[in-house]
């Protein structure tokens, strides 16, 4: 009965619409037998549905075939933005970290610095491993290693042959290891050759390579307790948080950095959410490279996330068809250098994709370019010591070289 009552319902709202077409008449067309009047049934029919077609004019069907081609390629070119924007509505936020209040002052004692975090003072400092998996960041590695060589044991760097998306590339690193001379009596240097497995998920290749790190460590000599640091390049820990974790006693085995994270430069700071750089007290035979959540502990304002942050415009366009988010390049003129330099200096985003966010207040809280900032204090000291040559990583010069 109350299938019967719907349909009815229905049926009545065709006729209503039907009356409208044809200026409220009973009729969708002059010809006596295409009446829809409401004794022609309750069940809606193939034969209803053309009356109504009937009825509509000329320009309802020049209106139709603009309107619906245009909502496809509209869908098409935004389906990455709405998916994203809806992404609260099926996805929920990850458990928030427990988050370690970071104390620091150059005038204050490591002792009281370590009381103040709850933790103990060693006797002596643990010994810390720096490794990372290196694609073409020489300005950000060497920016990396500055800030953090009084207090590193062992520098460990492994690169390929392949990008992640399984592109060739060039061996950076080691065409150009004589930049890096400061570092190499503390240096455990490896390659690894690419699969260039096509149509493979980027994030396989990934995984590969960082596997390929754990056998590097342990040539590098890595042993139980000593700090190992995992992050990318273009995550940096401050050096004062790589001392205080190498005195303190009973640090947690695992713990994530938060960092602040910038985009293009240190002009435009995003938030101060980036948190996969971890640091590990390392255990033989459990610890692995991962670069995912591996604890709910957090030490809070620990250095730098600066992504996509290269001097020239060749080498955007690189780290956007190489890098595991390959996918997010929809169209061509993504790379086109000009608009490459256009969408940096406005601190817009270069895939044209809105925050990667789980509420809808935060999703539209940082749509639009990011706010130009003009602060450059508590950057890495080797970055201000050489302005000059880092230039375009400080505020005011976005304009990068073609390369």
């Amino acid at each position: 009965m109350v299938v019967e009552r719907n349909m009815w319902s229905l049926s009545k709202f065709w006729e209503k619409l039907c009356k409208v077409a044809e200026g409220g008449s009973h009729y969708c067309s002059k010809k006596t037998d295409d009446t829809c009047d409401e004794d022609s049934g309750r069940a809606l029919s193939m034969t209803r549905l053309k009356c109504i077609l009937r009825g509509l004019d000329f320009k309802t069907y020049i209106f139709l075939l603009i309107l619906v081609p245009t909502c496809i390629f509209f869908i098409y070119v935004h389906c990455q933005k709405i998916t994203y924007f809806l992404r609260p509505l099926w996805e929920k936020p990850p458990e928030p970290f427990h988050e370690i209040p970071h104390y620091y002052n150059e005038n204050v004692s490591m002792e009281n610095l370590c009381k103040l975090h709850g933790w103990g003072i060693r006797e002596y400092p643990r010994r810390v491993f720096d490794a990372v998996l290196f694609s073409n960041e020489l300005d950000l590695l060497t920016i990396r290693w500055k800030e953090m060589y009084p207090y590193i044991t062992e520098f460990v760097l492994l690169e390929s042959n392949s990008t992640f998306t399984g592109l060739p590339k060039p061996l950076v690193f080691s065409s150009n290891r004589e930049q890096f001379k400061f570092v190499e009596s503390r240096l455990t240097y490896g390659q690894i050759p690419g699969r260039f497995r096509k149509g493979e998920n980027p994030f396989i290749e990934e995984a590969y390579q960082r596997l390929a790190l754990d056998y590097l460590l342990k040539k590098a000599g890595i042993q139980d307790d000593d700090l190992l640091i995992m992050s990318d390049v273009d995550e940096i820990p401050s050096r004062h948080t790589i001392n205080l974790l190498r005195w303190c006693d009973d640090i947690p085995q695992v713990l994530h950095l938060r960092l602040k994270n910038y985009l293009y430069s240190f002009e435009f700071l995003v938030d101060n959410n980036s948190w996969r750089a971890s640091i590990h007290r390392y255990q033989f035979g459990k610890t692995r490279y991962a670069h995912y959540r591996q604890s709910g502990v957090i030490l809070s304002d620990a250095g730098w996330h600066c992504s996509f942050c290269f001097r020239h415009i060749s080498e955007f366009i690189f780290k956007m068809k190489a890098y595991s988010h390959f996918d997010r390049v929809r169209f061509s003129h993504f790379l086109n250098p000009k608009r490459v330099q256009r969408v940096i200096c406005k601190g817009a985003d270069l895939f044209d994709m809105l925050p990667e966010e789980y509420t809808f207040k935060e999703i539209i809280g940082k749509m639009g370019p990011i706010p130009h900032s003009y602060s450059a204090v508590h950057l890495p000291a080797y970055l201000l010591e050489n302005a000059d040559k880092y230039r375009f990583l400080l505020p005011g010069n976005c304009v990068r070289e073609s390369g």
